[in-house]
């Protein structure tokens, strides 16, 4: 999933190849979505297994932080190839090579670099734990790469936030937890859910802010393909829904602790009363980001509640 650098009103004045021009590309206020599931796993993992590879998490970390971050530099590149800014009625911050602050090659070249820094993160993970590990790096490397390439990009069908509630959730968190102890709890497995949804929640909100711009430009987004009203129900379904599954969470784990995100439910419910109300255009952004934070803190909390349920047991 890719979110541009900050919110504006205008186009910014970058320098050509600087490292704010890299920053725009690498949108590094998207990478909670890949640090929330890594940590979820890791402390549920802990605290069902009682011991944690740090090394190992680390490895797994890298090679979350690297994958969002090709899936970033591709959405820049790829947006750009297909004529997704010809339009000038984009209401999404800017893309570096559209701007012409990197060139396509350059950025290319960057997302083979950083493809390749995955890998040998990836191979080490193999030799920790095994061929399962390459399945599931390949898997995620083809789909961080085909969300906006190849001849038919996932960000120009209705399955984005499908996509992305599959691999920042389901294989996320529970590719984190069998790499960290071998195997998979059940309240691990809920946790993968809860989390895929926040993520998918952000991307929601960037299609829906988008939606008079993709239907220009061929992208059939869920919100284009269904419409705004299903487009709001579906955010609300994503950002709410981790919140219900809570108290089971917490009866399995036999731990209050785990009920410590909570806390968080009015923040959420209010981030969806703005959401509903929010007017066209980059007000959007500022939704967006509090999707990523809302993730995160619910992702912090939570894994406080499983270190605490450790503690307490």
């Amino acid at each position: 999933m890719s979110v541009d650098r900050a919110t504006v009103d205008h186009t910014p004045a970058i320098r050509t190849g600087s490292i704010q021009a890299w920053s725009v590309a690498v949108r590094p206020r998207s990478l909670p979505v890949a640090l929330s599931p890594v940590l979820v796993g890791a402390t549920l993992g802990f605290e069902r297994s009682g011991q944690i590879d740090w090394i190992a998490a680390l490895l797994v970390l890298a090679a979350a932080l690297l994958m969002q971050v090709v899936t970033n530099m591709q959405n820049d590149v790829g947006y750009t190839v297909r004529g997704g800014d010809s339009s000038g009625t984009r209401t999404g911050l800017p893309r570096a090579t559209a701007n012409g602050w990197l060139s396509v090659r350059h950025v290319r070249a960057g997302i083979v670099m950083v493809a390749l820094l995955a890998v040998v993160v990836g191979v080490a993970l193999v030799a920790w734990r095994g061929w399962p590990v390459l399945a599931i790096g390949t898997a995620s490397l083809i789909a961080a790469l085909a969300y906006m390439g190849g001849p038919r990009p996932i960000a120009y069908t209705p399955f984005g936030e499908l996509t992305v509630f599959v691999f920042f959730g389901l294989v996320a968190v529970m590719g984190s937890d069998w790499v960290l102890t071998g195997s998979v709890g059940v309240v691990t497995v809920m946790a993968s859910v809860a989390i895929g949804a926040l993520a998918a929640a952000a991307l929601a909100v960037n299609n829906h802010r988008d939606i008079a711009h993709d239907r220009l430009v061929g992208r059939r987004t869920f919100a284009v393909t269904f419409g705004e009203a299903a487009s709001r129900r579906l955010f609300g379904m994503l950002l709410l829904g981790p919140f219900a599954m809570l108290p089971l969470m917490a009866w399995l784990a036999g731990s209050p602790a785990l009920l410590l995100p909570l806390l968080l439910l009015p923040a959420a419910l209010q981030l969806q009363r703005d959401f509903v109300r929010c007017p066209r255009g980059t007000a959007f952004n500022q939704i967006l980001f509090r999707s990523f934070r809302l993730e995160l803190w619910f992702a912090t909390l939570l894994s406080a509640g499983a270190l605490l349920a450790r503690t307490v047991t």
